[in-house]
């Protein structure tokens, strides 16, 4: 199983060094594909040398012209994948709220049947660390709301700690995605499902940030927002003849 991360970054010198090695060192075979977004901290220069002397064959870099959006990094990612002929895809972020130790249980349960298997903070087992009670509420209400909206099984909806077998993201039209923030997350796991593909929530432990700035605004919630009642709209475009 030929099996890629896809981390995207914008001022992430401070965390992607040990991030890279950390998650080689619990899945060794894997490949990893850094999209940057010409971070003014210079990120990518910390990803070219790693590249060149640790990590060699198996660490890639994708450098953007700027600040394009996270959703637009991942199709970047998704496509850059497909045409590399990798058998799963997945993707997390740069900053340790997404711990790498639980990656073999992600591939483990695609290989064991799922499609898409999501990093859950809001399943028996899963949770969040160092939140406050405002945030928890934003994060909490926005997952029940995209269920209930969408009619969706499942408990996180806006969490970007994903893995995908290639099949869905050859299916699901990725060049036709439609958000670009926070609802990036809800509008991927929306198409998984109508499509009939098995998605399965591991629990995880969500920690915030330690170094570094938190990417999240008003705007992107609001975004979600209005882009969870478009999706319930146009759900029968959402599925594949």
């Amino acid at each position: 199983m030929k099996k890629l991360i896809i981390i995207a970054t914008y001022n992430e010198k401070d965390n992607i060094a040990k991030m890279l090695a950390d998650v080689f060192s619990v899945v060794p075979d894997v490949n990893i594909l850094v999209i940057d977004d010409n971070s003014p901290d210079k990120t990518y220069e910390i990803v070219e040398g790693l590249m060149t002397n640790n990590y060699s064959g198996q660490l890639h870099l994708m450098k953007r012209a700027g600040k394009l959006g996270l959703g637009t990094a991942y199709v970047a990612g998704f496509n850059w994948a497909l045409e590399r002929d990798y058998d799963v895809i997945g993707h997390m972020d740069a900053d340790f709220s997404h711990n790498p130790k639980y990656l073999p249980a992600m591939f483990g349960a695609l290989q064991n049947g799922y499609d898409l298997v999501l990093g859950s903070r809001y399943v028996k087992g899963g949770g969040v660390v160092n939140w406050d009670l405002k945030r928890k509420i934003i994060s909490r209400g926005g997952s029940l709301y995209a269920k209930i909206v969408l009619g969706l099984p499942l408990n996180d909806l806006t969490g970007g700690f994903k893995c995908f077998k290639r099949k869905v993201l050859e299916t699901i039209g990725i060049n036709e995605l439609k958000s670009t923030g926070y609802s990036f997350q809800i509008e991927t796991t929306y198409k998984t499902y109508l499509n009939g593909f098995k998605v399965k929530e591991i629990p995880i432990i969500f920690e915030d940030r330690v170094l570094g700035q938190s990417k999240m605004s008003g705007s992107i919630f609001k975004e979600a927002f209005l882009m969870v009642l478009k999706m319930r709209l146009n759900k029968n475009k959402f599925i594949v003849n």
